[in-house]
Protein backbone atom coordinates (compact mmCIF):
# COMPACT_ATOMS: atom_id res chain seq x y z
CA UNK A 1 0.00 0.00 0.00
CA UNK A 2 2.51 2.63 -1.31
CA UNK A 3 3.30 4.70 -4.00
CA UNK A 4 -0.48 5.02 -5.73
CA UNK A 5 -1.65 3.89 -2.33
CA UNK A 6 -0.25 6.47 -0.05
CA UNK A 7 -2.57 7.63 2.46
CA UNK A 8 -2.97 10.47 4.85
CA UNK A 9 -3.09 8.91 7.96
CA UNK A 10 -4.44 10.21 11.57
CA UNK A 11 -3.89 8.70 14.80
CA UNK A 12 -6.65 9.31 17.97
CA UNK A 13 -4.76 8.75 21.00
CA UNK A 14 -1.37 9.92 21.88
CA UNK A 15 -0.54 6.78 24.20
CA UNK A 16 1.73 4.74 23.85
CA UNK A 17 0.31 3.00 20.78
CA UNK A 18 -0.99 5.77 18.93
CA UNK A 19 2.36 7.52 18.06
CA UNK A 20 4.23 4.51 17.48
CA UNK A 21 1.51 3.02 14.65
CA UNK A 22 1.66 6.67 13.34
CA UNK A 23 5.52 6.93 13.28
CA UNK A 24 5.49 3.00 11.45
CA UNK A 25 3.05 4.02 8.85
CA UNK A 26 5.07 6.50 7.81
CA UNK A 27 8.25 5.13 8.11
CA UNK A 28 5.79 2.96 4.96
CA UNK A 29 5.49 6.10 3.09
CA UNK A 30 2.07 7.40 4.48
CA UNK A 31 1.66 11.33 5.45
CA UNK A 32 1.17 11.64 8.65
CA UNK A 33 -1.42 14.36 9.11
CA UNK A 34 -2.23 14.79 12.84
CA UNK A 35 -2.43 13.38 16.36
CA UNK A 36 -4.64 14.52 19.37
CA UNK A 37 -3.33 15.89 22.57
CA UNK A 38 -1.65 13.42 25.26
CA UNK A 39 -0.52 13.55 28.51
CA UNK A 40 3.02 13.58 27.44
CA UNK A 41 3.21 15.91 24.87
CA UNK A 42 7.66 15.97 24.92
CA UNK A 43 7.38 11.86 23.91
CA UNK A 44 4.92 12.46 21.71
CA UNK A 45 6.86 15.13 19.90
CA UNK A 46 10.51 13.01 20.12
CA UNK A 47 8.71 10.16 17.71
CA UNK A 48 6.49 12.16 15.51
CA UNK A 49 8.44 15.73 15.23
CA UNK A 50 6.44 18.06 13.56
CA UNK A 51 3.16 16.24 13.68
CA UNK A 52 0.02 18.73 14.10
CA UNK A 53 -1.82 18.34 17.58
CA UNK A 54 -5.22 18.13 15.91
CA UNK A 55 -9.17 17.51 18.25
CA UNK A 56 -10.15 14.12 16.94
CA UNK A 57 -13.37 15.40 15.02
CA UNK A 58 -10.49 16.83 13.09
CA UNK A 59 -8.41 13.91 12.41
CA UNK A 60 -11.74 12.60 10.83
CA UNK A 61 -12.68 14.82 8.87
CA UNK A 62 -8.68 15.61 6.84
CA UNK A 63 -7.82 11.42 6.77
CA UNK A 64 -7.79 8.52 4.76
CA UNK A 65 -6.78 6.24 7.54
CA UNK A 66 -8.13 6.78 10.82
CA UNK A 67 -6.03 5.04 13.65
CA UNK A 68 -7.51 4.98 17.01
CA UNK A 69 -5.40 3.75 19.99
CA UNK A 70 -7.30 4.67 23.13
CA UNK A 71 -8.15 2.70 26.41
CA UNK A 72 -10.70 -0.61 25.91
CA UNK A 73 -13.15 0.98 27.57
CA UNK A 74 -13.37 4.25 25.50
CA UNK A 75 -13.22 3.01 22.17
CA UNK A 76 -17.03 2.51 22.03
CA UNK A 77 -18.26 6.07 22.93
CA UNK A 78 -15.75 7.34 20.93
CA UNK A 79 -16.55 5.80 18.26
CA UNK A 80 -20.06 6.03 18.23
CA UNK A 81 -19.68 10.08 19.46
CA UNK A 82 -18.00 10.87 16.10
CA UNK A 83 -20.76 9.20 14.22
CA UNK A 84 -23.38 11.21 16.23
CA UNK A 85 -21.74 14.10 15.07
CA UNK A 86 -22.04 12.65 11.31
CA UNK A 87 -17.72 12.66 11.36
CA UNK A 88 -17.41 8.95 9.57
CA UNK A 89 -17.45 9.38 5.98
CA UNK A 90 -17.60 6.83 2.65
CA UNK A 91 -14.34 4.53 2.11
CA UNK A 92 -12.56 6.08 4.94
CA UNK A 93 -10.56 3.56 6.41
CA UNK A 94 -11.30 3.21 10.37
CA UNK A 95 -8.32 0.91 12.41
CA UNK A 96 -8.14 0.00 16.41
CA UNK A 97 -5.76 -1.67 17.69
CA UNK A 98 -7.39 -2.85 20.60
CA UNK A 99 -6.79 -6.78 21.12
CA UNK A 100 -10.53 -7.55 22.65
CA UNK A 101 -12.38 -5.62 20.30
CA UNK A 102 -13.19 -7.05 16.63
CA UNK A 103 -14.85 -4.64 13.94
CA UNK A 104 -18.55 -4.84 15.57
CA UNK A 105 -16.99 -1.71 17.85
CA UNK A 106 -16.91 -0.40 14.72
CA UNK A 107 -20.08 -0.81 13.57
CA UNK A 108 -21.17 3.13 14.03
CA UNK A 109 -18.82 4.31 11.84
CA UNK A 110 -19.18 1.43 9.08
CA UNK A 111 -23.14 2.53 9.06
CA UNK A 112 -22.26 6.09 7.61
CA UNK A 113 -19.67 4.03 5.16
CA UNK A 114 -16.46 3.47 6.49
CA UNK A 115 -13.98 0.25 6.51
CA UNK A 116 -13.58 -1.61 9.35
CA UNK A 117 -10.25 -3.00 10.23
CA UNK A 118 -9.14 -4.22 13.70
CA UNK A 119 -4.88 -4.71 13.83
CA UNK A 120 -3.37 -5.63 17.05
CA UNK A 121 0.21 -5.23 17.02
CA UNK A 122 1.13 -8.81 20.10
CA UNK A 123 3.82 -6.13 21.54
CA UNK A 124 3.98 -4.69 24.73
CA UNK A 125 4.53 -0.80 23.87
CA UNK A 126 6.75 1.76 25.72
CA UNK A 127 5.59 4.83 23.30
CA UNK A 128 9.39 5.25 22.52
CA UNK A 129 11.01 4.75 18.89
CA UNK A 130 12.20 1.17 20.62
CA UNK A 131 9.43 -0.03 19.35
CA UNK A 132 9.96 0.37 15.84
CA UNK A 133 11.92 -2.49 16.28
CA UNK A 134 10.05 -4.40 18.16
CA UNK A 135 7.17 -4.52 15.57
CA UNK A 136 9.42 -5.68 12.88
CA UNK A 137 9.61 -9.17 15.41
CA UNK A 138 6.06 -9.27 16.03
CA UNK A 139 3.00 -10.80 14.91
CA UNK A 140 -0.33 -8.45 14.68
CA UNK A 141 -3.88 -9.88 15.12
CA UNK A 142 -6.22 -8.82 11.84
CA UNK A 143 -10.24 -8.46 12.06
CA UNK A 144 -12.20 -7.81 8.86
CA UNK A 145 -14.99 -8.12 7.03
CA UNK A 146 -14.07 -10.42 4.29
CA UNK A 147 -13.66 -8.14 0.82
CA UNK A 148 -11.44 -5.45 3.07
CA UNK A 149 -9.30 -8.10 4.84
CA UNK A 150 -6.32 -7.83 2.77
CA UNK A 151 -6.29 -3.83 3.43
CA UNK A 152 -5.81 -4.62 7.02
CA UNK A 153 -3.00 -7.59 6.44
CA UNK A 154 -1.62 -5.22 4.19
CA UNK A 155 -1.54 -2.52 6.89
CA UNK A 156 0.19 -4.84 9.29
CA UNK A 157 2.82 -5.83 7.00
CA UNK A 158 3.79 -2.05 6.60
CA UNK A 159 4.14 -2.00 10.41
CA UNK A 160 6.70 -4.54 10.12
CA UNK A 161 4.20 -7.49 11.60
CA UNK A 162 3.41 -10.77 10.53
CA UNK A 163 -0.19 -10.97 10.11
CA UNK A 164 -2.31 -13.05 11.47
CA UNK A 165 -6.38 -13.56 11.11
CA UNK A 166 -8.73 -13.52 13.80
CA UNK A 167 -11.85 -14.60 13.45
CA UNK A 168 -14.57 -11.78 14.94
CA UNK A 169 -16.17 -14.39 17.37
CA UNK A 170 -12.46 -14.90 18.76
CA UNK A 171 -11.31 -11.58 19.77
CA UNK A 172 -12.67 -11.86 22.87
CA UNK A 173 -10.09 -15.06 23.60
CA UNK A 174 -7.71 -13.53 22.01
CA UNK A 175 -7.96 -10.72 24.05
CA UNK A 176 -7.88 -12.69 26.94
CA UNK A 177 -4.54 -14.56 25.66
CA UNK A 178 -2.93 -11.40 25.54
CA UNK A 179 -3.71 -9.95 28.68
CA UNK A 180 -2.77 -13.03 30.89
CA UNK A 181 0.69 -13.43 29.07
CA UNK A 182 1.54 -9.50 29.73
CA UNK A 183 -0.12 -9.47 33.08
CA UNK A 184 1.52 -13.13 34.57
CA UNK A 185 4.79 -11.87 33.53
CA UNK A 186 4.73 -8.40 34.54
CA UNK A 187 3.58 -9.66 38.10
CA UNK A 188 5.98 -12.94 38.52
CA UNK A 189 8.48 -10.26 37.66
CA UNK A 190 7.49 -7.86 39.84
CA UNK A 191 7.63 -10.28 42.68
CA UNK A 192 11.09 -12.20 41.95
CA UNK A 193 12.57 -8.77 42.00
CA UNK A 194 11.00 -7.54 45.34
CA UNK A 195 12.23 -10.89 46.92
CA UNK A 196 15.98 -10.07 45.28
CA UNK A 197 15.87 -6.91 46.76
CA UNK A 198 15.12 -8.10 50.19
CA UNK A 199 17.99 -10.64 49.91
CA UNK A 200 20.52 -8.30 49.31
CA UNK A 201 21.02 -8.20 44.94
CA UNK A 202 21.04 -4.74 44.22
CA UNK A 203 20.60 -4.87 40.76
CA UNK A 204 17.55 -7.51 40.91
CA UNK A 205 16.02 -6.69 36.85
CA UNK A 206 19.55 -6.80 36.03
CA UNK A 207 20.21 -10.22 37.77
CA UNK A 208 16.64 -11.98 36.78
CA UNK A 209 17.35 -10.85 32.86
CA UNK A 210 19.01 -13.79 31.37
CA UNK A 211 17.04 -16.14 33.79
CA UNK A 212 14.05 -14.81 32.81
CA UNK A 213 14.26 -14.62 28.43
CA UNK A 214 15.53 -18.34 28.43
CA UNK A 215 12.76 -19.59 30.77
CA UNK A 216 10.07 -17.88 28.46
CA UNK A 217 11.71 -18.68 25.17
CA UNK A 218 12.07 -22.67 26.64
CA UNK A 219 8.02 -22.47 27.69
CA UNK A 220 6.85 -21.11 24.30
CA UNK A 221 9.27 -23.57 22.54
CA UNK A 222 7.76 -26.32 24.85
CA UNK A 223 4.37 -25.34 25.37
CA UNK A 224 4.51 -26.24 28.99
CA UNK A 225 5.98 -24.78 31.91
CA UNK A 226 9.49 -25.15 32.17
CA UNK A 227 11.68 -26.94 34.56
CA UNK A 228 14.19 -25.58 36.92
CA UNK A 229 17.68 -26.76 35.88
CA UNK A 230 19.43 -28.97 38.93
Amino acid sequence: MSGASRLGVGVIGAGRVGPVIGAALAGAGHALLGITAGSDPERVAAILPGVPVLDADEIVRRSELVVIAVPHDELPGLVAGLAELDQWQTGQLVLHTDPSWGTDVLAPAARRGAIPLAVHPAVTFTGTSIDLRQLHDAFAAVTAPPAVLPIAQALAVELGCEPVVIAEADRPAYGEAIATAAEFSASIVRQSTALLRQAGVEEPGRYLSALVHSAVDRALQDGAPPVPDV
